[in-house]
């Protein structure tokens, strides 16, 4: 890999970790970009999975405040992460990816809208409290499982369908959301990551500098959705969702 294509790969990490930190879009920067290097697309997502975990340590680590008091919430739903990431990386090593290529577009628009369209934070927390005594309902952990599992294969928008979920599910603002996607998220492409790590061609000449770069990225994001505003924020994360899901439908149907 020559030095240009290794600092292209450390700015696109900075790019998709920021993305990704912010609204779960980071495959919509780091993938393109490994492909640019020449690696085949299978080696590139695996090896996109792999970076993507730097991702995941940044964002956590700068989202202390929003991840205060969240502790109860987030073991059931880490514990189903873990379980659909496994489940995901074995089905992407087993099989074929074809089948998946027609549905991802659909899961993504539907993830995107539900964002564009819900109601204001403080309302939905408000209903939630009234429907589930102050608990989580009962379906998220489950749900956040099946979004680990499609994680884990394939991976493109992961986090918009799962920011979708627990925004929907939780009631929180978009900074406290975020920061729960962003662990849930981070440990279920851990999983998967090390199973790629051992089973997998990790391209990894060009997984160390997309990491670094992760990594910057994913210490950005928080410091964004902590500072943004969070209608306008969650309105461009529906959109980009919107986008990427229109192409991916051209090039799943084309």
């Amino acid at each position: 890999m020559s030095p240009l294509e290794w600092g292209l790969l450390v700015l696109a990490g900075v790019g998709a970790g920021l993305a990704g930190s912010v609204a779960g879009l980071a495959s919509l920067v780091s993938y393109p970009a490994l492909l640019a290097t020449g690696l085949p697309p299978v080696t590139a997502n695996v090896t996109n999975t792999v970076s993507l975990v730097l991702t995941s340590v940044g964002s956590i680590s700068a989202s202390r405040p929003e991840l205060a008091g969240q502790g109860r919430r987030l073991a059931p739903l880490v514990a189903a992460g873990v379980l659909g990431g496994a489940a995901g990386a074995a089905l992407l090593l087993l099989t074929p990816a074809a089948a998946f290529e027609r549905v991802v577009p659909w899961l993504i628009g539907g993830a995107a809208l539900a964002i564009l369209l819900q109601r204001p934070p403080a309302e939905l927390a408000a209903e939630g409290r009234r429907a589930h005594g102050r608990r989580d309902p009962w379906w998220l952990a489950p749900g956040v499982a099946v979004v680990a599992v499609y994680g884990g294969y394939f991976g493109a928008a992961a986090g918009v369908l799962l920011l979708a979920l627990l925004l929907l599910g939780t009631g929180e603002g978009l900074p406290r959301g975020n920061a729960v996607k962003n662990v849930v998220l981070g440990t279920a492409n851990a999983v998967a990551a090390v199973g790629f790590a051992l089973l997998s061609p990790v391209a990894w000449s060009a997984a160390l500098p997309l990491a670094l770069g992760c990594l910057v990225g994913g210490r950005l994001g928080p410091r964004v959705v902590r500072r943004a505003p969070q209608t306008a924020l969650r309105r461009l994360i529906a959109l980009a969702g919107l986008g990427l899901a229109v192409v991916l439908a051209v090039e799943a149907y084309a």
